[in-house]
């Protein structure tokens, strides 16, 4: 026979795990990311940055030639006052180092 009360424990008995698994602390880098030459994975390091803010942080870096400041990851959408804050402990916005002028 189906009892209602056997499948709520149950339901809830799977749930249990899940629900702890939200508890951990958040994920971050072990080394500053530099926000002028990370990849998507790299940026998906960052605590709260999933794979859509990722490439719309990179697709901001070729539309505007990089970041000069860290501040300007603002101007991301998703990424207002709150995020960065927690974020720029985690952040470096230094440029690529250029390539060698050829010798005559």
């Amino acid at each position: 026979m189906f009892n209602p009360f056997t499948s709520l424990a149950l339901g809830l008995a799977l749930a249990l795990p899940l629900r702890a698994e939200t508890g951990r602390p958040p994920r971050a880098p072990q080394r500053p990311v530099n926000l002028n030459s990370a990849t998507v994975t790299e940026l998906m390091q960052l605590p709260r940055i999933g794979q859509k803010t990722a490439e719309r942080i990179i697709a901001f870096r070729r539309q505007h030639g990089g970041f000069q400041r860290t501040e300007e990851l603002m101007n991301v959408k998703g990424i207002g006052e709150k995020s960065f804050a927690k974020l720029k402990p985690f952040l470096a916005a230094t440029s690529a180092p250029r390539p060698a002028a050829p010798k005559k």
